[in-house]
This record gives structure tokens, sequence and C-alpha cells, in this order.
């Protein structure tokens, strides 16, 4: 620092100013001015000037083995699957959220969001594109082929893998934190989904009498009903829901089971996820041979939001805790 010397002549005296600071002396001190004596500035050190934070890079594979990397926690966000578009709201990130596919109907704000259409077969595009997303974030439904498609037209895109279970949900909602700048809000919700999970198993615990249970999907041939096998979060969330599946004796995760079979299993309860189509206790009561079921006979058939079951989201607790108290609601009243 150059200090400025001030010479201030007085009669019979020649005396040399004391150093004055340059710029780094508050101007709003004034510097007393010495009469008598030489005197030496005081050198106040400067603090160094503050860092504008730079935005940490985001890298983290996907479940198709890709590496994604972001710049910044991306702010025009289009999700491709109705349970990516729940966990983007739920950890905090709706505002983020720009598109959206046609089944991505909750929760209701997110029917305020544009929709780019169906995933189904073939995807829109021109839609896509149109709504300029930093992200698009994907699942099971989308195929590899259709994330080259997207990656070909400049997108950036993170493929979420289906859970198998509540720990790959849990991971999955803090994946979604982690990639929209939410990884906070993210654990929070995975603990508190964690705590409602144990809440029903300790409910649960030692309960002896397990229902077998029939989970109905699609009964467009009500002779041969389509239903969930093993490996399915229905079948998953009808065991720790405190029954036992009957779609267990299929062999895909998805596929009909013929009215004979179902008579010979049995089931104590019908669980119809085909409500919202217009299936209705009394329907199944007039199906064929069913008469001789234990659930229709004690009509215990009781209607149910598949959402619940089907979207591996944070609603599957909820479908979890609804499950539970329908098979056992003696234990939660």
């Amino acid at each position: 620092m150059l200090f400025k010397r001030v010479l201030r002549v007085i009669p019979a005296l020649l005396v040399l100013a004391a150093m004055v600071l340059a710029a780094c002396t508050p101007a709003a001190t004034p510097i007393p001015t010495p009469t008598v004596e030489l005197t030496q500035a005081v050198v106040v050190p400067t603090s160094a000037p503050t860092a504008v934070p730079t935005p940490a890079l985001i890298i983290l594979k996907d479940g198709l083995d890709r590496e994604v990397k972001l710049a910044a926690p991306p702010q025009r966000i289009l999700s491709l699957a109705p349970s990516n578009t729940e966990i983007l709201f739920a950890v905090g990130a709706g505002g983020q959220v720009v598109g959206r596919d046609d089944f991505s109907d909750y929760p209701e704000a997110a029917q305020a969001v544009t929709s780019i259409g169906s995933t189904f077969v073939k995807l829109n595009m021109e839609a896509i594109v149109a709504q300029k997303p930093d992200l698009v974030l994907v699942a099971e439904i989308t195929s590899a082929e259709q994330v080259k498609a997207l990656e070909k037209v400049g997108l950036t895109v993170y493929w979420l893998a289906n859970p198998e279970d509540f720990d790959g949900l849990y991971q999955n909602i803090i994946v979604v934190g982690q990639l929209t700048g939410h990884e906070a809000d993210a654990l929070k919700l995975a603990d508190q989904l964690k705590a409602r999970v144990t809440a029903v198993a300790e409910k649960l615990k030692g309960v002896a009498a397990r229902p077998k249970v029939f989970y109905e999907l699609d009964a467009t041939d009500p002779t041969k009903p389509f239903t969930a096998g093993t490996g399915t979060f229905i079948d998953t969330v009808i065991r720790l829901g405190g029954g036992d599946n009957v779609g267990a004796v299929i062999d895909d995760l998805y596929a009909p089971i013929s009215s004979e079979e179902l008579v010979k299993q049995n089931p104590d309860i019908i669980v119809l996820g085909d409500s919202a189509f217009g299936v209705t206790p009394e329907v199944v009561k007039q199906r064929a041979g069913w008469n001789a079921i234990a659930a229709v006979k004690n009509d215990q058939i009781f209607g149910f939001d598949d959402n619940l079951a089907s979207r591996p989201g944070p609603r599957l607790v909820d479908g979890l805790e609804a499950m539970a108290k329908l098979l056992h609601p003696d234990l939660f009243k």
C-alpha cells in the first residue's frame, strides 16, 4: 500500500504529516492532524473478497448404469412417470416441474402442469422439446431406446428404476432430492415414511391369523381377471399389511387367474383395484361360481385405490396403511 506524505509548514518548524490510509480506512472516520511529531500510519488489514459459491456439480448413476451430470439443480424438469411426479412434488421440487405425462395427476397441483401426452408406445418428442427441460426424469415405463432418442435431441435424462421394496423407495426419494437440490427435504421425507412403515409392523407383530387376499386389477374377462404376483408392490403391500396374496400362484408379475383357480384358493378377502372402473362388490357376487368363495359368502369384498399400491411413489405407504386397516380393522381403529 502506498502512503501519501503530507508536508505542512509551520513558522519556525517543518513538520512531517502522518501517512493517511488510502481506500482501506472508512471514509466516515476522520484522521486527526498531527501538530508536533512524526507519526506512523496504522495499516488496517483488509478481509479477502467474499467469493460467490459455485454450484456443486451433480453426478449420479441412474438405473441404466449411466453417469448423469448436472451443472446445478435443474429448474425445468419434465417427468414422464406418475410415480416420479409424485416424488418430485413430495420433496419440494414441484415448482421446478414444467411438464408431465397424461397419467401424472397427483398431487392436484401437478394437473396444472403442461402435459406432453401419453408415454405409451411413442413419445411426443415435439411436445417434450417444446418445454425446454434441463432434466427429463423417466422410470421403467420409458425404454432404453427412448432414452437414447431423448439424448439425441440434446436432453439430459435420468432413468429412475422402479424400487423392489420400501428401502428402494426411500433411496429413490433421496436420489430425486439430490438431483433437484432438495436433499434435506428428501431425507426428512424418507425418515417419516420409514417411521410409518415401522408403526404398521409393530401393530401387526405377533398376528397369527393372516387372511388370504385376492387383488383384482382388471376383470375385462371376469372368468380370468388379472392379478399381481410376487415381486410386485401389490404383493408387498398385502404381505406387509398382514395378508397372504393368492396371486403368488401365477407365474408372472401380472397375469390372469382362472375362476376355477380362485375357487380353489378360496380367498378370505377380495380387494378391487379396478373399482375406479366401475367394478363393485355387487358385480363380483354375480359372477358364475364365485358364490363358493369365502370372501363372497362373508361379504368381504372391498374397493381400493390402486394408485396407492401400483405407483412406486411416497403414497405406497398410504397404501400399506390402508391395506393393513382393511385386513386387520381391529388393530387399526
